[in-house]
């Protein structure tokens, strides 16, 4: 029986409810994002759409909306995973894109979050893999992150898992805010001062391909850092959410080979506080037809969101499934 065969109840209950959408008052459903010239915000829109059905629109069967009755959904533009979590543990906001990483330390009140842990978060699904770009200006190379010593670099935002653990790599090669000149911007500001002459490298974390660098790379041209495999190993013996991974050649102009370089997963992470019917529905609009079509069609990263890796990594992770996702999942007979 095929995934969506399995689904078929499950739709047909929903689908009850959407006679009555006509007459409900709205329900907002803000998702947190990243920086507008990463990946988190544009996929984050994608998976806003697809779950949305505002009251009175056309029902799915006759081409309308086919998220959950009643819900508008909004991608909002913020500084990524740290501020996502945060925001969702506060209640500032329903649901947020965040880093394996950062999610379980933020859960548990680990590392740079030690005594400040977010018991609210809970997860809906693994989105997609999330590679580590270091980018560099055309023509220059590194030995290895111990060369960053001395010089300009782009950590990522205040508030991003990106520089979190870029801060924890750094530190490995003995480079510290104390030996380097560190910039804390976002992914459009870094690439338009590494195009300018004002870096000498900079960090960011995310799907490729990463609009801004599509940008630098057909314009000012840019180089990727490629790890070896002892540094990938030593990285991921450091921060084992963060695995190694490879950038295909020609993601990016002019970047004609393959890039090794460590990558963690991306997640939709939402608070325990929503009900279990809400984010049953959600996780189920999340994986119907029209959303896997506006997922195929929109950001190249779309295409590796799908049900079968929603789970991988989970059970390992730490942080648990939300109530409403854990019961789509075992409907679906995608968890025992």
């Amino acid at each position: 029986m095929s995934f969506i065969s399995r689904l078929s109840g499950a739709v047909a209950a929903v689908a009850l409810l959407a006679g009555a959408a006509a007459a409900q008052s709205p329900t907002f459903f803000r998702i947190g994002t990243g920086s507008a010239g990463g990946t988190y915000f544009p996929i984050g829109g994608t998976i806003a759409n697809g779950i949305s059905s505002p009251p009175g629109a056309r029902p799915c069967d006759q081409g309308g909306q086919c998220g959950v009755p009643g819900l508008i959904a909004i991608a909002q533009s913020t500084t990524a995973s740290v501020f996502n979590n945060t925001a969702v543990q506060n209640g500032e906001l329903e649901a947020g894109m965040a880093a394996a990483d950062v999610t379980r330390a933020m859960y548990l009140g680990e590392g740079k979050f030690e005594g400040k842990a977010h018991p609210k978060l809970r997860i809906v699904a693994n989105l997609y893999p999330e590679d580590l770009h270091l980018v560099l200006p055309k023509g220059q190379s590194l030995g290895d992150l111990g060369d960053l010593a001395e010089k300009r670099v782009g950590i990522a935002q205040a508030g991003s898992g990106t520089q979190v653990a870029v801060l924890q790599m750094l530190e490995a090669w003995g480079v510290t805010r104390d030996n380097m000149d560190e910039a804390e911007l976002n992914n459009s500001q870094s690439a338009e001062r590494l195009a300018d002459g004002q870096l000498d490298g900079y960090f960011y974390a995310a799907g490729w391909p990463v609009s801004a660098m599509v940008q630098l790379a057909t314009t000012k041209g840019m180089e990727l850092h490629s790890f070896t495999d002892e540094d990938l190993a030593k990285i991921n013996e450091l921060i084992p959410a963060y695995i190694p991974s490879k950038i295909p050649a020609g993601v990016y102009e002019g970047v004609d080979y393959e890039v090794k370089t460590p990558a963690v997963s991306a997640l939709l992470v939402v608070s325990s506080d929503l009900p279990e019917e809400l984010v049953y529905g959600i996780t189920q609009a999340l994986w119907n037809d029209n959303t896997r079509k506006l997922l195929d069609n929109g950001h190249a990263k779309g295409k590796q969101i799908t049900p079968d890796t929603a789970l991988d990594g989970i059970a390992a992770l730490g942080v648990p499934l939300h109530a409403g996702a854990e019961k789509f999942y075992k409907e679906a007979g995608l968890l025992d």
